[in-house]
């Protein structure tokens, strides 16, 4: 099978499987390193990703994709700066200062930032510091939002704290 379409039949079974276990799915990329296969499943959780949850995922992707032609096979969570490939992903950064990396430079840089205001199929407008600009995103390499990483450790701390106290009362 070819490495599009492992990547591609993998990413169709964790995306259902993902569903079925109330994780989101992010993206399924296959990349040789080494002389190796590494299939990477990336899904996300409300609340974040745990250790024991990946690897329950892990386990139940591992019987429905073995067959597949790949050496090694890593479920991870997307991280902080989960890039934007999805409908859901931009929704969920609106009004938030996002990066957009450049195949190509634009005005002499190949990187845009600014906050989102808006996306469609095509596309995704960032207020910069040279107002508005719409950029496609099949010009664009990655799409990620700027951390702030402070921020972002409260959000996850607050998270965590959340997830302790429903296990513990479970």
């Amino acid at each position: 099978m070819a490495k599009m379409s492992v990547a591609r039949a993998a990413g169709a079974a964790a995306e259902s499987l993902a569903q079925q276990m109330g994780f989101i799915f992010v993206d399924a990329e296959l990349t040789r390193e080494h002389g190796a296969a590494f299939l990477r499943v990336f899904v996300d959780a409300p609340g974040g990703m745990s250790l024991d949850k990946c690897e329950s995922f892990h386990r139940a992707l591992v019987k429905q994709i073995g067959d597949m032609e790949y050496d090694y096979l890593e479920v991870s969570s997307p991280g902080l700066d989960r890039p934007l490939k999805r409908p859901p992903d931009f929704e969920r950064n609106l009004g938030r200062p996002v990066e957009a990396k450049l195949f190509q430079a634009l005005d002499g840089q190949k990187t845009v930032t600014g906050k989102l205001l808006s996306y469609d199929e095509q596309g995704f407008t960032l207020e910069s510091d040279q107002g508005p600009r719409y950029l496609l995103k099949k010009d664009c390499t990655k799409i990620a939002p700027v951390l702030n990483l402070e921020e972002e450790l409260r959000q996850a701390e607050s998270a965590q704290e959340q997830e302790e106290e429903e296990e513990s009362n479970e």
